[in-house]
């Protein structure tokens, strides 16, 4: 298992104790000013550290210090079930695949929006898995993907200020990604892709079936696209 983290002490340890039946437990840390050190360092087989660029970088830097055969990837604000643990156990005991998706609802405003949930690889084969991308990274693997049928608990937001500033980093990762591409943005980038990410996440994934929270995550996630393009124009412009 390997947990990413910066300043999770108040999540770090719950999420260790989740996979304490992993043989290897390895926490790559961005230099945490809080306890997360001291607390990884009584549960993890490994612990390092590695001053942050990007969140693809990270994974892999660990990723080169692991040693099993299989790897699951989980966050500091993530927990496996007991259920969860047993699937796993038995599909990398007898696979059918070389990876496989796991399901991820979020959890906003003290519930989980089964509505608006995704679907993550995060458990492959560790020979030739390998990350790409600044933001929102996606992990790779050699061979052909599976879906495990019990969900991650993931306590997705600590609030909606947390929330808010989240997009807003992200939204600087992925207009530098574009920006390094000499991408440009369009009108279309500034109305249509905000309005489809509401529509998808609202009506495509039921997002109203979740009440008040189900609309607060589509509307905040639609302006991350929007807040997205509109910092790729200040980029070109030399503003940030």
């Amino acid at each position: 298992v390997i947990i990413p983290t910066s300043n999770e002490a108040s999540y770090i340890k719950d999420a260790l104790q989740s996979v304490s039946f992993a043989d290897e437990i390895i926490v790559v840390d961005s230099y945490s000013q809080d306890e997360t050190m001291s607390i990884a360092q009584a549960y993890a087989n490994k612990v390092l550290q590695r001053q942050f660029d990007n969140f693809s970088a990270q994974k892999n830097y660990a990723l080169e210090h692991a040693t099993s055969e299989w790897v699951l990837f989980i966050d500091a604000d993530e927990r496996v079930t007991r259920t969860l643990e047993a699937e796993i156990k038995g599909v990398i005991a007898q696979p059918k695949y070389s990876g496989y998706k796991i399901n991820f609802p979020h959890y906003f405003m003290n519930r989980f929006l089964y509505f608006q949930s995704n679907d993550v690889l995060r458990l492959v084969k560790r020979e030739g898995a390998h990350f790409t991308g600044l933001v929102h990274e996606k992990l790779h693997c050699i061979g052909s993907v599976g879906k495990l049928k019990n969900k991650m608990i993931h306590y997705t937001y600590k609030g909606l200020n947390h929330y808010i500033l989240k997009k807003e980093k992200y939204a600087w990762f992925q207009a530098e990604q574009r920006f390094e591409a000499n991408k440009r943005t369009s009108y279309f980038h500034l109305f249509f892709k905000p309005t489809y990410r509401f529509f998808d996440s609202y009506i495509k994934k039921g997002g109203f079936r979740n009440g008040v929270p189900g609309l607060t995550l589509a509307a905040i996630d639609a302006y991350g696209v929007f807040s997205r393009y509109v910092k790729l124009i200040l980029l070109h412009k030399g503003i940030k």
